[in-house]
């Protein structure tokens, strides 16, 4: 694994851990995880809408966490991770 895509998946997991507290404190953190479990290849299409949606959103959410969480919606594996770090945030 190269160093660049290491130091990207390390950024990127610190925002999924900020997105998991916030949704945590919400009491959004289960529904958001099942949802993720449901929509499974449709999370794909999750992606697309966030870059083509992202000139808009970035005047609320930084554009780093638009490219992080879109690059979590592409891949299953790190969808997955998402969803564990959910699971975690809810644990006792």
């Amino acid at each position: 694994m190269d160093l660049c895509y290491t130091l990207i998946m390390d950024h990127d997991r610190h925002i999924w851990r900020y997105w998991a507290s916030n949704l945590q404190r919400w009491g959004l953190s289960r529904q958001v995880a099942a949802i993720l479990e449901a929509a499974g290849p449709l999370t794909l299409l999750g992606a697309q809408l966030i870059y083509f949606g992202q000139p808009l959103m970035s005047r609320v959410i930084p554009d780093e966490q638009l490219d992080s969480i879109a690059r979590l919606l592409e891949d299953s594996s790190m969808t997955e991770d998402f969803i564990q770090i959910l699971r975690e945030a809810n644990a006792p």
